[in-house]
């Protein structure tokens, strides 16, 4: 029996999101186990204290991982876009601008961020009893910012030209080199959460010059001409026009996550470790939903930068079945799931009951995230990324205010509750915004017809 055209095309494009997103998702997963082994090998073998310790340095270190994401996010749209279209002449050109401009920018703020670790988890409230291995294992960790950052430039790159098996790779010899690491250093040297982050921070070298070397070679696309310098004004206004609103809003986002954190971290030390726990098996559940959103942003870049609008009103479509049964299946996993995994970090039982009571009222908003995503996806692939990063700053900004308001309410629970209802918000203003264009291409197709029989 033969399939019509619209059939055919939504088993393209569904075939199509599954083979790029699931690289990204098994990279992602790969890339939280990072903190995942650190904070299990610790947690069993050092204890609770060096658990928390682990979990309190969490929400700084956002603070730069979201900045290098939020703009790299924008990097990934331009390369997408230039692919689509067969502008393809500026790409070495754009890939070593930022790398050296991203590089250089995270190596300076990462030696900042050394020098005031001690202010910073002060700053934090942290616990007296973890404050000192908090700080040992920061600093080092601070070491590999630098690399992660041209990491993910290269992995812009790679994303925009469709392959997003590369960086999986990347990751994949990574966390080989991390757990191995990790069990040498903490395990049998005990070098505590000074091996655990020194073990991180090799893992990222690894992963970066693996990337930048088998990319280089792979892809001609990728390799820098030196000749003409590294770093070129001509590409810059592009790749800042569409990476400056994303890195803004991913760090107020890590700003504001800095305020949850201390917002938390007086609860106790013991809450502590359940919640950033919990968050760290959240961060990988909720990853197949991101990693599809990029799915989605990357393909709709694609079919933008071709001309071809129909093609990502059916990417949207496609990728809103698919991220809805995701973030279903992701809710029945985690509810009767989520203590067992939390106890796997060597967490007392009373912290694993916390842990626990969080997942029961967290994971039932994971159906909004999804949704959320998928229409962002649409709106960033088209290049609309100023409104996307307004979008997500006023969700913030309403899961702040929620959580220091209603704290009298739901106590420590608060948490759960305030980002489940920002991440509504969220998806009714994506979606009020998706209406209103599609509202207002409509309109100026038929002013166009209008104008052409008259």
């Amino acid at each position: 029996m033969k399939m019509n055209n619209t059939e055919a095309s939504t088993k393209q494009i569904a075939a199509q999101l599954a083979s790029f997103s699931a690289p990204l998702i098994l990279s992602g997963i790969l890339q939280q186990l990072y903190n995942w082994v650190d904070a299990f090998v610790v947690g069993n073998v050092n204890g609770e204290t060096a658990l928390a310790a682990v979990g309190g340095t969490t929400s700084i270190i956002n603070f730069y991982l979201l900045a290098i994401n939020g703009f790299t996010l924008g990097l990934a749209i331009l390369f997408a876009q230039r692919f689509g279209s067969g502008d393809t002449e500026d790409y070495p050109k754009i890939l070593s601008t930022f790398s050296v401009l991203l590089g250089g920018f995270f190596l300076a703020a990462a030696l900042t961020g050394i020098i005031f670790a001690p202010n910073l988890l002060r700053l934090m409230n942290t616990p007296e009893d973890i404050l000192a291995l908090s700080l040992d294992y920061l600093q080092i960790i601070f070491a590999g910012i630098p690399f992660l950052a041209v990491y993910n430039v290269y992995s812009s790159a790679l994303w925009g030209l469709g392959d997003s098996r590369t960086p999986f790779f990347a990751v994949l010899i990574s966390s080989a080199v991390n757990v191995a690491l990790d069990i040498l250093l903490v395990a049998v040297l005990g070098w505590n959460v000074t091996g655990a982050a020194i073990a991180t921070v090799v893992s990222q070298i690894a992963m970066t010059l693996y990337l930048v070397l088998y990319g280089s070679h792979r892809y001609s696309l990728l390799r820098v001409r030196t000749g003409n310098g590294l770093f070129d004004r001509t590409v810059l206004a592009s790749g800042l026009r569409l990476g400056f609103p994303p890195t803004i809003q991913s760090c107020i986002n890590a700003f504001g996550t800095l305020i949850l954190q201390n917002f938390m971290n007086g609860f106790g030390s013991q809450t502590v470790a359940a919640i950033t726990t919990a968050y760290r098996v959240d961060s990988i559940v909720i990853l197949p939903m991101i990693n599809l959103g990029s799915g989605i942003s990357t393909l709709t870049a694609q079919s933008y930068g071709s001309g071809d609008s129909g093609r990502t009103k059916k990417i949207l479509a496609v990728g809103t079945v698919l991220m809805t049964a995701v973030s279903l299946l992701m809710t029945v996993l985690v509810i009767p799931m989520g203590g067992h995994l939390i106890a796997l970090f060597g967490a007392s039982a009373d912290t694993v009951e916390i842990g626990n009571s969080f997942f029961r009222r967290f994971a039932v908003f994971y159906i909004f995230y999804g949704v959320a995503n998928a229409i962002r996806g649409h709106i960033e692939g088209i290049g609309d990324v100023v409104f996307s990063s307004a979008a997500g700053i006023t969700a913030l900004l309403c899961r702040i205010l929620l959580s220091y308001t209603c704290v009298s309410f739901f106590g420590n629970m608060v948490i759960a509750y305030a980002e489940g209802i920002s991440w509504i918000l969220l998806m009714f203003l994506f979606l009020i915004r998706f209406l209103w264009k599609s509202h207002r291409e409509k309109k100026q197709c038929q002013n166009h017809i209008s104008s052409h029989i008259q």
